[in-house]
């Protein structure tokens, strides 16, 4: 197993899912315990559904920490989300907070890497999952792309998955991203918003997208039958990429087939 130079990753920011209960206490305990001032709020963003007497916030973000290298943001970033939509309308957040079964859990978590489109290369050759391409934040000077969800074969969406980000990217990246290969009017609105909006058709069709394919996460699962992970030697996962990375260039040529 090699790590490439994309492996070299840090955390960049989180997502943290709270019931409405809990939602403004949480902003107050931002305040007071983790020290998060004014000036280290990003953003607040608000919802308007039909019927409400006046907005509700639906998410703040603030930086935590202290950035002691401007060059590079060195400083962790947390979203609190709270569902807003009335009670008569679907909510993704409302739901993933009941799979949870508690008032709050971390949704997210996003590492940033040197190299986005290296590491999406290798992982697509590998039979990962995303529910968007490489895509441009409107809004910050990087570029993301969200994975499918940490699931069990068969089992109930987790709402638990990954972003992967490059942060200052440079003019030739933003230029591949113009190419017909890359363009994608996915983000609708702000980024938070496009986000929303894609986890919401997801949990309204009921066909959430997992990290992996089921399929391929029972054989991965077969070849590891039995053993403890101490038990599992370097030659074994050499084997389970290969099948990976030959699962994934079969299904490329023929989706169907891939999932038996």
């Amino acid at each position: 197993m090699k790590k490439q130079p994309f492996h070299n990753f840090v955390v960049d920011h989180m997502t943290f899912l709270v019931d409405p209960d809990l939602y403004n206490t949480t902003y107050a305990l931002f305040r007071i315990i983790l020290g998060v001032s004014r000036t280290d709020l990003i953003y607040e963003k608000r919802s308007n559904w039909p019927g409400q007497k006046k907005a509700a916030s639906m998410t703040f973000a603030s930086r935590i920490g202290v950035d002691r290298d401007s060059s590079i943001p060195n400083q962790a970033i947390i979203a609190v989300v709270q569902p807003t939509e009335p009670k008569s309308r679907d909510s993704h957040v409302r739901t993933m907070l009941k799979n949870r079964g508690g008032g709050s859990h971390w949704q997210h978590i996003a590492l940033r890497t040197p190299d986005l489109f290296g590491f999406h290369a290798f992982c697509l050759k590998r039979g990962v999952n995303f529910i968007t391409p490489v895509l441009k934040d409107s809004e910050q000077n990087l570029i993301q792309v969200f994975s499918g969800e940490w699931m069990v074969p068969g089992g109930r969406p987790t709402a638990t998955f990954f972003e992967f980000v490059q942060r200052n990217p440079s003019p030739e990246l933003l230029r591949q991203l113009e190419t017909a290969s890359y363009r994608q009017a996915w983000f609708r609105d702000k980024t938070f918003l496009g986000l929303y909006s894609e986890k919401e058709e997801e949990y309204r069709r009921k066909k959430v997208t997992p990290f992996i394919d089921d399929a391929l996460s029972k054989r991965i699962a077969s070849r590891l039958a039995g053993l403890e992970v101490w038990e599992i030697e370097d030659g074994l996962l050499d084997t389970i990429e290969a099948e990976m990375i030959d699962y994934a260039a079969a299904k490329v040529k023929s989706p169907a087939a891939s999932l038996k």
